[in-house]
């Protein structure tokens, strides 16, 4: 075996760091960090199979950003000579995409002046806001949204405007329509909402039994959705530990 070692040297190394630096990024399971620092070149290589290659699916988006920005700067150049509120409306769709959302909120608001009479707009608007966390500015315009239609984006529009009235201390109203939401939406996004709702009301056993809900929802997903929906699944552990209960 010591014969060999120059033959796996220093491309075990190499193969670890890759594994590393895709964990960290990605955040699996606990135990894989183990298995890639412990296991050597042969436990990296495992998640590299197991883990790296099925998200290399997911890798798409990374080729997709170029195109974005490369159309971004060209609808930039456009808006000089033709600053309609379709190439408003596109651009700041693709600036939410490549997550500069104080950017989309501004071209999102040119457009809206433009005409305002686009749901669509006011809700991506809204969007741009809850991604800095802005959740006060975002309230309007989901109103607004979902005063219009209920079920828009199949109640998504509800759940998010449930979350930012919990966030911003109205509680009555969050209640309200986190009840319609959950009626009709089991996506992950809006299970983890409102287990937080019920964990800032202080319904500690409710929100215990929500969170659990979003974590057995990782069992029943096909594999790619979980790994798109794994920063709700980690949100999701991360609340758990804070209710004092044990993650599966």
């Amino acid at each position: 075996m010591l014969g060999l070692s120059h033959l796996f040297f220093p491309w075990g190394i190499i193969v670890q760091i890759i594994a590393v630096v895709h964990f960290v990024r990605r955040r699996p399971e606990n135990y894989w960090l183990f298995i890639i620092l412990f296991g050597g070149i042969i436990g990296a290589s495992a998640y590299i199979i197991v883990e790296v290659i099925p998200d290399a699916k997911l890798l798409r988006g990374v080729f997709q950003g170029f195109g974005r920005r490369s159309r971004i700067q060209n609808l930039e150049t456009q808006i000089l000579d033709n600053p309609s509120a379709g190439n408003y409306e596109e651009l700041g769709e693709l600036c939410l995409e490549e997550k500069k959302y104080a950017k989309a909120r501004e071209v999102f608001t040119k457009a809206i002046s433009a005409r305002s009479d686009s749901l669509h707009t006011f809700y991506c608007r809204a969007q741009a806001a809850l991604g800095m966390n802005d959740f006060s500015a975002a309230i309007p315009d989901l109103e607004r949204v979902v005063a219009a239609e209920r079920k828009f984006d199949y109640y998504r529009a509800a759940g998010l405007l449930a979350d930012a009235y919990a966030r911003t201390g109205e509680l009555e109203k969050a209640a309200d329509l986190f009840n319609l939401a959950t009626q009709f939406s089991s996506t992950c996004e809006t299970l983890f909402n409102y287990a937080n709702f019920l964990k800032l009301q202080g319904k500690t056993a409710e929100a215990r039994e929500w969170t659990q809900k979003l974590l057995a929802k990782k069992r029943t997903l096909p594999g790619y959705m979980q790994r798109i929906e794994r920063p709700w699944f980690r949100r999701g552990k991360a609340l758990q530990r804070a209710l004092g209960g044990s993650t599966p």
